[in-house]
């Protein structure tokens, strides 16, 4: 049985001085999960939000009954994991390439309440992430190169995709698989079929000339996802 198929809408995209009402209409499209990216400056060349930001979303997100998906694109996220988990991030992602101990890092996060995410840049080999696999919860797979929104989607992701379901598979982990980076409704059906069960979207919903919920449902639909239940 497969992991359950789940769209996560990246607040990067979104109108800040709208925060609040943008991820109310994200969630009413049937969000399962709100990404936020958390950059440093130093591991990737941008500046965005921290601790806080979990917190003022948070309590909007888990009244919805989603979860709060953050990916650290930092320096020594070690030091981070328990300010984030306290402000409520459900998944904290880490990468390989900034953790100096991976095995304790990944621990760490599940001592603080969290999932654990592991991650890695489009061009690391995959090679590095495979001794985390059976301590991941998530595998993010990054279809862009880290540190900026609205990119294209790298065809060469495909196949990265395709080896690391083989390899979580072969650990027999449960683990989600996450894809980020260029995510539209025409190269939705693919991405699933390669292997991914999240998908990560910030330009094709928050910047669709669609209304955002209708957004988030398009993309499902074109993923050849079923539309959450309405009680």
């Amino acid at each position: 049985m497969s992991p359950q198929l789940k769209i996560a809408p990246s607040i990067l995209a979104a109108d800040f001085l709208r925060l609040e009402e943008q991820i109310s209409l994200a969630l009413e499209g049937g969000a399962d999960y709100i990404h936020l990216d958390v950059m440093d400056g130093r591991f990737v060349r941008n500046i965005t939000f921290g601790p806080a930001m979990v917190a003022a979303i948070s309590p909007l997100v888990h009244r919805a009954g989603a979860q709060v998906d953050v990916h650290l694109m930092i320096e020594s996220p070690e030091y981070f994991i328990p300010a984030f988990a306290q402000a409520g991030a459900d998944i904290l992602t880490i990468h390989v390439e900034s953790c100096k101990d991976l095995a304790g890092t990944l621990k760490g996060i599940r001592v603080h309440g969290a999932r654990a995410g592991l991650t890695l840049r489009p061009k690391t080999p995959l090679l590095a992430v495979t001794a985390g696999i059976p301590l991941a919860d998530l595998i993010l797979v990054m279809s862009v190169e880290p540190g900026q929104g609205g990119q294209n989607f790298l065809p060469e992701s495909f196949t990265r995709l395709k080896r690391i379901r083989e390899l979580i598979d072969e650990a027999g982990n449960r683990a989600d698989l996450e894809v980020d980076g260029g995510i539209q409704a025409d190269n939705a059906r693919a991405i699933v079929e390669a292997g991914a069960n999240v998908l990560v979207a910030g330009t094709s919903i928050f910047k669709s000339p669609l209304p955002i919920p209708d957004a988030v449902r398009a993309l499902r639909q074109a993923a050849g996802l079923p539309s959450p239940t309405v009680s």
